[in-house]
């Protein structure tokens, strides 16, 4: 979704009379955040496949036929010039739709490991946009450009916004902060984590910024409210203002979902990433191996979170020269131009 608003926003910056339509899945996030963002956003009866035998699975025939004449009737009565897929739900259908009907399409893959929908509708669409190298061992090499994920502008304007950030959450210029995401609903075991070892980071007095996402505030508020001395940590539902967390971080504990890595490098902080081990084909783990591999991160596994995750972050808050070692190779590996590369292909098949 974010990155879907970042292409529509850059596309928009450069053409400011451009019709723009979302169409997402009925009943996900993308239906309340992109009219937030200012776009109007269709509905697809559409879900994904469940792993075990469910009703879902049963009307997946029926959603995926009435998402396709949907996405027909979608296509004939905005008539684009030009469609664009970032392997959500409703993207598989749309695509098939607009490259029946001779639209030129464009498939944005965001994570190391493509998902099903991208390689499927690898052979229809004419481009297909990636965030890592080596793609071609899933897409055909001559239609893959490497051009990252579009990520919020604001994330790439981080200077001289620390001290901003720091009165903005309250936080001692004098002592580290290390920022916890858990992404916007929230990760039970970074939470589990962060309770469990909370007084280690008291003790070490470490400021900690923590997005513990909607389903486990209530919940992680409690027990917060019974750890002493707990004004150092400062608890949200979900952060508003990215730019401003990122600015005052030392260090950040994250998933590794597409966007959350490419955020990361762009904003050039030293992270511990902790895939989620739910995610489909085990992606997640595939992208921390990504930033592992070039010494840009440091990975630890779900299992073993509750465990060592807190230590390994007191650690590397004190390791000034491990520190400087991962925020210098993870923003190398930033493609903060990723928005503008792709309009520049979506520009290249329509004029």
């Amino acid at each position: 979704m974010y990155p879907a608003i970042a292409i529509a926003n850059a596309f928009k910056t450069r053409f400011p009379e451009a019709e723009i339509l979302f169409v997402g899945a009925k009943g996900k996030m993308e239906m309340q955040k992109v009219p937030e963002a200012g776009y109007t956003i269709k509905g697809l009866w559409i879900s994904g496949l469940q792993r075990k035998l469910t009703l879902d699975n049963l009307s997946f025939p029926l959603k995926v036929v009435d998402s396709l004449l949907k996405s027909k009737k979608i296509i004939k009565r905005f008539k684009p010039h030009a469609a664009v897929g970032v392997g959500g739900y409703a993207s598989g259908p749309l695509l098939r739709m607009a490259v029946k009907h001779k639209i030129p399409a464009i498939v944005q893959e965001q994570n190391s490991y493509a998902g099903l929908t991208n390689k499927m509708l690898a052979r229809k669409v004419q481009k297909i946009c990636v965030a890592y190298p080596q793609m071609d061992r899933f897409f055909p090499a001559e239609k893959v450009v490497l051009t990252g994920n579009p990520v919020r502008k604001d994330i790439t304007e981080l200077t001289n916004k620390r001290d901003t950030g720091l009165s903005h959450f309250g936080l001692r210029a004098d002592r580290p902060v290390l920022l916890v995401l858990g992404g916007s609903l929230g990760a039970r075991t970074l939470n589990d984590s962060m309770i469990l070892n909370i007084q280690k980071l008291i003790n070490a007095q470490v400021q900690v910024l923590w997005q513990c996402g909607k389903f486990y505030h209530a919940e992680m508020q409690n027990k917060l409210s019974q750890v002493p001395q707990n004004d150092l940590v400062k608890l949200f539902e979900f952060l508003k203002e990215m730019d401003l967390a990122y600015a005052v971080a030392d260090v950040v504990i994250s998933r590794a979902g597409a966007l959350s890595v490419s955020e990361l490098s762009i904003a050039g902080k030293p992270t511990i990433f902790v895939p989620s081990p739910n995610v489909a084909e085990d992606h997640q783990t595939k992208n921390a191996q990504a930033m592992v591999e070039n010494k840009a991160a440091v990975l630890v596994k779900d299992v073993e979170a509750r465990e060592v995750l807190i230590d390994r972050a007191i650690e590397l808050l004190k390791d000034e020269e491990k520190k400087a070692q991962l925020s210098k190779n993870i923003k190398a590996m930033a493609k903060p131009n990723a928005a503008n590369e792709i309009v520049d292909e979506i520009v290249k098949l329509i004029a």
